[in-house]
């Protein structure tokens, strides 16, 4: 007797690992910037350090409200779907036979054993195998709205917080030069944990992610400088 073989897939994290790796990302490269472009046009550190709180909060505001918005269009959408497709099975069996037994001669099978496949697969679970085979819905991708909405909210407070603890102990002389390095290296290691948990190579993510974060300080910290010195 062979043993029970058990699997483990890691695209079971896909839905929490993006909105998660979005919302930390997001968050350190907002309220770095932030902090940065405000160092550079402001010299008092309680006005940098107001600044970054309150982009921490709008921040972690709009990426729930966001991803809550995009993903719930999503199961709204989902929902349409497997709606129309149990109406026409009850309407149309023949022809969603027909259909599902198409799908299975593209992938390869003989269409007389498709046709077998489909006419068990209906017997058992109609709904189930149009929605798998048909429509692409299943258990990893499907939309959760408030998991999504929370894990970014949660995932943003938590990457903004550490330019600003950062911010509040450096000398306000060094303080944009020691968030933008600190956060870049943060970025590094989250870009480089992400891949991992997701089972891809870390190099690139984290040279991806650093990369454009550089960016997106450098300008905001020229434009704050540009600022300051107008005002």
């Amino acid at each position: 007797m062979h043993p029970l073989h058990r699997e483990t897939h890691l695209v079971a994290r896909i839905g929490w690992l993006r909105a998660a790796v979005l919302g930390a990302n997001d968050g350190i490269i907002s309220t770095a910037s932030l902090v940065a472009g405000v160092a550079a046009a402001a010299k008092s550190p309680s006005e940098i350090l107001v600044a970054g709180v309150a982009g921490l909060v709008a921040g972690a505001m709009s990426m729930a409200a966001g991803e809550y918005v995009s993903v719930a269009s999503q199961a709204d959408t989902e929902a349409a779907d497997a709606a129309r497709e149990r109406r026409e099975l009850a309407e149309q069996p023949e022809a969603e036979l027909a259909e599902l037994a198409g799908i299975y001669v593209a992938r390869g099978v003989e269409p007389a054993l498709a046709h077998q496949v489909a006419v068990q697969m209906m017997a058992k679970d109609a709904f189930g195998a149009h929605a798998r085979d048909e429509l692409g819905f299943s258990e990893h991708g499907s939309a959760r709205p408030i998991q999504a909405a929370l894990t970014s909210a949660v995932t943003f407070a938590a990457g903004a917080a550490i330019p600003l603890v950062i911010a509040a102990i450096s000398p306000a002389q060094e303080l944009a030069i020691i968030v933008s390095g600190s956060s870049l290296l943060c970025l590094a290691i989250l870009g480089a944990v992400g891949a991992r948990i997701g089972g891809a190579p870390a190099l690139k993510p984290a040279v991806r992610v650093t990369f454009w974060g550089a960016i997106a300080m450098g300008i905001t910290a020229a434009i704050g400088a540009v600022t300051g010195q107008v005002l």
